[in-house]
């Protein structure tokens, strides 16, 4: 019997169809005006509902020209904004992150990512000749969570020895089911972004990319960024996954490949659940450390994989469901790699993951795709029993709780929490589509001028702290 509280979403809906070449000179422009560089043959820019939709196909260094001249206001932007954060977050200065993603990342790259990152900052400046940032400033933003909740605490704790209390950032709510849970029996998945605003209202691309090599692959993403960075990723063998950080873990290793790279490698080669633990495991260097969802539209196997450092646990099935809030749930990754505390009940990740549980059972066997956007804008907070608008809901509104999510490193009333939701299918990603809302899914808005008012000890973020304002939910498809 299906659910008595099931109501539907009526947002309107946009499926966006690429034509193939974006005209981005104004219809009226010079005779005299230069020609297009040759690179953008093939690629496409559409602004829609708040995303900014590109298309990206060719070699390497092709699609990374492509991508830097399209997105070039915003990856600057971006930069800046990054350098801004960081410094008030961590104390440390972009020259810091340069170096260090110098280091630690580039000779780690294969060639094929170097030369995609080369061609974003080589787009990057042809579009702005004034521009002065180069592959490594490119680097280091691909890499920025890496770098500054994972390696700037490493070496806190190696500074001060007994200070590895780190809290990595608790990003996301997500869940993947598959089988007698869903309507149809294929997979449903789906992901709300949890990010400082900052940061999230910035994270508004939705990338088409066709590799010389490997498979096509549809995702969310940062401007700049060569990989989707909260994971939202549908490939063309058929392959889905999503992730949710493991909140409080610690550890990082300097020789190891950057998880940046592991996660784009996976979207572009993996056509199997395990592909994707293969790449992702390889060289693991124990940075975004994370519990991911994957599913294989091929068999409609799901699985959840948690990548610690030291430990790592799979658990996959064609019949059942997995949901993740940032709780670790592997009691080895628990005591060995987090500071995580099962029983504090009431800490923001374990209320989420009850409440996903409790939709879970309460819709098992008609779960598709309405539901899921109605999952991620949920505002019950089991703790109280009652609506609300704070970070014990799927729909995270940290700026709006007084208690904040000290268990992730978020003071109170931080401006952080969801800031875009997605969901898929079997269906939509054997077509290679996706479900996409800009802003809080459950269309509230975020009003930077009114926020900062009401707290001040948040000015420093004001330079570059944006409205966060909620659009309709919009389809995207991979170019026909």
């Amino acid at each position: 019997m299906r659910p008595r509280t099931r109501v539907r979403a009526g947002a309107p809906a946009v499926l966006i169809a690429f034509l193939g070449v974006l005209v981005l000179a104004p219809a009226c422009a010079r005779k005299t005006a230069p020609p297009l560089p040759a690179e953008l043959a093939k690629a496409s820019r559409v602004d829609i509902n708040g995303w900014i939709n590109v298309h990206l196909e060719g070699t390497p260094r092709e699609i990374g020209f492509q991508h830097g001249w399209l997105l070039a206001p915003e990856i600057d932007d971006l930069l800046r904004a990054l350098a801004h954060f960081l410094e008030g977050s961590t104390k440390r200065d972009w020259a810091f992150f340069r170096a260090a993603a110098e280091r630690l990342f580039w000779p780690k790259l294969d060639p094929e990512y170097r030369e995609e990152i080369e061609g974003i900052a080589a787009g990057l400046r042809a579009r702005r000749p004034d521009s002065v940032r180069d592959r490594i400033d490119i680097t280091a933003l691909n890499g920025w969570i890496e770098l500054a909740w994972y390696y700037v605490p490493y070496l806190d704790a190696q500074a001060r020895p007994g200070a590895g209390d780190n809290k990595a950032p608790g990003y996301c709510s997500a869940f993947i089911a598959t089988g007698s849970w869903t309507e149809g029996g294929g997979i449903v998945m789906g992901h709300n972004n949890w990010v400082d605003y900052v940061i999230g209202a910035r994270w508004n691309v939705v990338a088409d990319i066709v590799p010389a090599a490997g498979q096509r692959i549809l995702m969310d993403c940062l401007p700049g960024a060569i990989h989707s960075g909260d994971d939202f990723v549908v490939n063309g063998a058929g392959l889905v996954y999503t992730e949710t950080t493991m909140g409080t873990f610690r550890g990082f290793r300097e020789a190891g490949t950057p998880e940046f790279q592991r996660a784009r490698k996976a979207a572009q080669y993996a056509a199997s659940i395990d592909d994707f633990v293969r790449i992702m495991t390889a060289d693991n260097n124990g940075a975004y450390a994370n519990d991911w969802l994957v599913g294989d539209t091929k068999t409609g196997e799901i699985a959840k994989y948690e990548l610690g450092l030291l430990n790592q646990r799979l658990w996959r099935t064609r019949d059942g469901c997995f949901v993740g809030s940032n709780f670790p749930g592997d009691e080895k990754v628990i005591a060995e790699e987090t500071t995580f505390d099962p029983s504090d009940q009431g800490q923001s990740v374990l209320v989420r993951k009850a409440r996903w549980e409790q939709l879970m059972a309460e819709y098992k066997g008609y779960i598709e795709v309405e539901d899921a956007k109605l999952f991620e804008a949920d505002h019950l907070d089991l703790a109280s029993g009652r609506t609300g608008f704070n970070s014990n809901v799927l729909c995270g509104h940290v700026d709006e709780d007084p208690k904040g999510a000290p268990e992730l490193g978020w003071a109170p009333f931080a401006p952080a929490g969801s800031v875009q939701g997605k969901v898929t299918s079997t269906a939509l990603a054997k077509e290679m589509k996706i479900w996409a809302r800009m802003g809080h899914p459950c269309g509230r808005d975020f009003s930077a001028a009114g926020f900062l008012a009401a707290h001040p000890e948040y000015a420093w973020q004001e330079p570059y702290l944006k409205d966060l304002k909620a659009s309709p939910w919009t389809l995207f498809q991979a170019g026909k």
